[in-house]
């Protein structure tokens, strides 16, 4: 009963937002329901779709619900449909290497961020999430030279130089990848300057953990949870790299890129478990 009367309520509101025939009032009503109730929202998404076949914005708004509800396929299907319409669209070349990174497609998230800096060469330097699909995907010496890219545009990030040395590490192995570590400025979020001695091998894990216990800020335990795992993998403790990517991975406030890479990690970590 409670889904027919669901049901019900949802055509009602559908049948409301339309009977406005423009797309811009309809649009605006899929976000609001966006935000309470992913299947209200993509109800009104399909007639949006359907009703409108030549505007791209009903298939980018479904594809935002979409990915909110991590349907990573149906999504990058959206995105593709509208890219169809709008090839020059930089947003939406960003926006699906974004989805499929998520979704474990590496090489079409390098793809897609590649073609972003075709239409948009200024941002090149810019681009750290292009470095991170390329370690990904085990391009690792373009991944490298990403990351020292973006240093000359973001020199304080201690981020930049751990995806470096990542990258490095695979590379040329840890050794090498401690002598060729970018030098950064002050990084003032906790515990980066921890993450960052570590990696350099003049700090240590636990300098790391007491850094996020004490500190106030609400991402730092996901930060030092996600780079001590990236850390133990790196030196070749899976053990404990299992252990701080799973906490990293099931963070309920990482709700941006970061968490996005600790799930997608995690996910990695059980396909190569399970095989």
């Amino acid at each position: 009963m409670r889904c027919f009367v669901f049901v019900l309520l949802a055509l009602g509101l559908v049948a409301k937002v339309f009977s406005a025939q423009s797309p811009e009032v309809v649009l605006r009503e899929i976000g609001a329901a966006a935000r309470t109730n992913t299947a209200t929202a993509l109800i009104l998404c399909d007639k949006a779709v359907a009703d409108y076949p030549t505007n791209s914005q009903p298939l980018i708004v479904r594809a935002r619900v979409l990915d909110s509800a991590r349907r990573y396929p149906e999504a990058i299907r959206d995105l593709s449909a509208a890219l169809k319409m709008e090839p020059k669209f930089l947003s939406l070349w960003q926006t699906r290497g974004e989805v499929h990174f998520k979704a474990g497609n590496f090489k079409e998230s390098v793809a897609d961020f590649d073609r972003v800096i075709e239409l948009s060469p200024d941002r090149a330097p810019h681009h750290w999430q292009r470095g991170i699909s390329l370690y990904y995907a085990r391009q690792f010496s373009d991944g490298r030279k990403q990351f020292e890219l973006h240093q000359t545009v973001n020199s304080s990030d201690v981020e930049n130089a751990v995806w470096h040395f990542l990258c490095a590490a695979r590379e040329q192995g840890v050794t090498n990848a401690r002598a060729s570590m970018i030098k950064i400025g002050p990084d003032g979020r906790v515990p980066m300057q921890e993450i960052y001695a570590l990696y350099a091998d003049t700090g240590n894990v636990d300098a790391v953990t007491s850094a996020a216990a004490s500190s106030r800020s609400r991402d730092a335990l996901f930060y030092a949870n996600l780079y001590l795992g990236l850390y133990f993998e790196a030196v070749g403790n899976a053990a404990k790299a299992r252990q701080h990517i799973a906490k990293a991975a099931v963070d309920p406030g990482a709700t941006h890129y970061m968490g996005d890479v600790a799930r997608v990690h995690w996910k990695l970590i059980q396909s190569a478990a399970s095989q």
